[in-house]
């Protein structure tokens, strides 16, 4: 079963990712969740700055903590990714679904 975050405690998480220049851009983590028969944890994120307003651009990280330290690394694998959106897509019809019978 996935474990999910979803960003229900009172202050969002911000990170900081540096673009291709080197400048660093806030997120604000909107999940976390590991998948079933692996070890690796993956992340949701959304900027919290975007140039188009009206594009909510969703970025998908696998992600180590070492201590204070937060490591990304990019899903370049394709299959990876279907695993990754399916269960994403999946902890949202949940989340959905658990609002409407609130």
């Amino acid at each position: 079963m996935a474990n999910k975050h979803i960003g229900m405690e009172e202050e969002p998480e911000i990170i900081y990712i540096p673009d291709d220049e080197g400048h660093e851009e806030e997120f604000e983590v909107i999940m976390k969740f590991d998948v079933d028969g692996s070890d690796a944890k993956y992340m949701m994120v959304v900027p919290l700055e975007s140039e188009d307003d009206e594009t909510d651009e969703v970025y998908a990280f696998r992600y180590e903590e070492d201590g204070e330290d937060l490591k990304l690394y990019m899903i370049d694998d394709d299959e990876e990714w279907s695993i990754v959106e399916e269960t994403f897509n999946t902890l949202v019809d949940q989340l959905n679904g658990s609002n409407d019978n609130d």
